[in-house]
């Protein structure tokens, strides 16, 4: 490497533009060369020349691990963990990049001075350092079924490490490996990564403005045999649609006669914009039967780092979310248990929400308007009045690989279409509301996104 110990390396727009890659390549090489210890990674100042390090000992040989991590002879096929959908949404890009890829809100949109406050009088809880029951504080569990409603009780919750973790567990207990399991089509690239890691095969059922399709879902339902489905029916992501009215006893009725379970992750419930119409109750509040398993997370409106959610489950499958957590992970330390709780039943926690619902309203009028003046063909026909993506249509000609390349050489990250989908993609690009530092930002990528779309048309 030409660069001396400490000198900063060119940023990924600029190594994009010179060696003609991707920038997920970028991304790739950037991680792998931090991993060996060549470069380090700044966050808001950029990507640096490691400093020598002593001479290490002679590398070994791993050639024996491609054999022994390989699918046995007979044996069903081998999980394929492949995590680049959930490494690009987290991977933070360089201080001069417009950030419109990232699955979390600026650091601006965080309650930080609510979170500190809630950690410290945790901290003075008594037994806050304790172990807490292996299904979670029971105030806590309280709280997320008492803000469900339906009739749900704290002993039908189950306290979780968040919304991801929440869906492995829903994943691993509900479907053996090899079986299929119905997503949405588009969907969210980290629910299709959870599902190959854990040996099951997404089948997509499609998605259109009003939600997924019920007839479709219940062909779906018969052609593969599937006993699960995974669903966002409020805000989904990437598209932001919400479940129609009229679908919502279709698409329970359709897995009710396959005898299938519905896994409802209702991520984006805290993410309703000031001008969102009255929400619908989740699924799972109108399903006495146990058919839906709930997915509730305080991550997206808090912060990354308050890796809270809960799972809600009835009859048997309850005791299979507990059992299968408990031999995971044992449960969610006490002390983000009790500040989770201290946040939420605090007068700040209202505030916040009110204030973040008029921030992300804010902003996506403000994108669909730089939009509207300088790339119109970008904008989707309805605008999600909840979560923080636009869900972007790229002329027909424009590969959504070649634009996000194109982009990212503009100075804006974005999440291009093909990982949300399973089958064949469509011709889009999703981009986040929340992710960019103000208003300035999100106006100016617009045009800069304008202008890498001139670059292929």
């Amino acid at each position: 490497m030409r660069y001396s110990p400490g000198e900063r390396i060119p940023s990924s727009r600029e190594l994009v533009e010179r060696h003609r890659v991707s920038p997920v390549s970028v991304s790739r090489a950037i991680r792998e060369l931090a991993a060996e210890g060549v470069v380090v990674t700044r966050p808001g100042a950029g990507v640096f020349r490691a400093e020598p390090r002593p001479a290490a000992a002679p590398r070994g040989d791993f050639s024996w691990q491609e054999v022994a991590l390989s699918a046995e002879a007979g044996a069903p096929p081998a999980r394929v963990v492949d995590a680049s959908g959930v490494l690009a949404a987290l991977t933070l890009p360089q201080a001069e990049v417009i950030d419109l890829n990232s699955g979390y809100p600026h650091a601006s949109l965080l309650p930080e001075r609510a979170l500190a406050g809630a950690l410290a009088r945790a901290a003075r809880r008594p037994g806050a350092w304790g172990r807490p029951p292996l299904e979670g504080l029971p105030e806590l569990r309280d709280w997320f079924a008492r803000t469900l409603g339906g009739g749900v009780t704290a002993a039908e919750v189950l306290v979780t490490a968040g919304g991801q973790s929440a869906l492995t567990t829903a994943l691993r207990s509900l479907a053996p490996p090899g079986a299929p399991v119905l997503v949405e089509s588009p969907t969210y690239p980290g629910l299709l990564a959870i599902a190959r890691a854990a040996g099951l095969r997404p089948v997509p059922v499609p998605v259109d403005e009003d939600g997924v399709r019920p007839e479709r879902l219940a062909e779906a339902f018969a052609v593969s045999g599937a006993r699960l489905f995974v669903c966002q029916p409020l805000f989904q992501n990437p598209t932001g649609v919400v479940l129609a009215a009229g679908r919502r006893r279709a698409v329970l009725a359709a897995a009710k006669r396959a005898g299938a379970f519905v896994v409802e992750d209702d991520f984006a419930r805290l993410l309703a914009h000031a001008d969102a119409p009255e929400l619908p109750p989740p699924l799972a509040a109108d399903d006495p039967d146990g058919t839906v398993v709930h997915v509730r997370s305080l991550t997206k409106a808090a912060s990354p780092s308050l890796r809270v959610g809960a799972l809600v489950a009835r009859g048997p499958a309850l005791a299979r979310l507990r059992a299968v957590q408990a031999v995971d992970s044992f449960f969610v330390p006490r002390p983000l248990q009790e500040a989770a709780l201290e946040l939420v039943t605090s007068p700040d926690w209202t505030r916040h929400l009110r204030t973040l619902a008029r921030e992300l309203t804010d902003r996506r009028q403000v994108m669909a308007a730089a939009l509207t003046e300088h790339a119109p063909t970008l904008l989707p026909p309805r605008l999600p009045r909840g979560g923080f993506h636009l869900w972007l249509t790229l002329p027909a000609p424009v590969d959504p690989a070649a634009f996000t390349a194109a982009a990212l050489r503009q100075g804006v990250a974005v999440s291009p279409g093909p990982g949300y989908f399973t089958a064949e993609p469509a011709p889009r690009t999703r981009i986040s509301l929340a992710a960019a530092e103000n208003h300035t930002q999100l106006a100016t990528a617009a045009t800069e996104l304008a202008r890498a779309l001139a670059t292929l048309t």
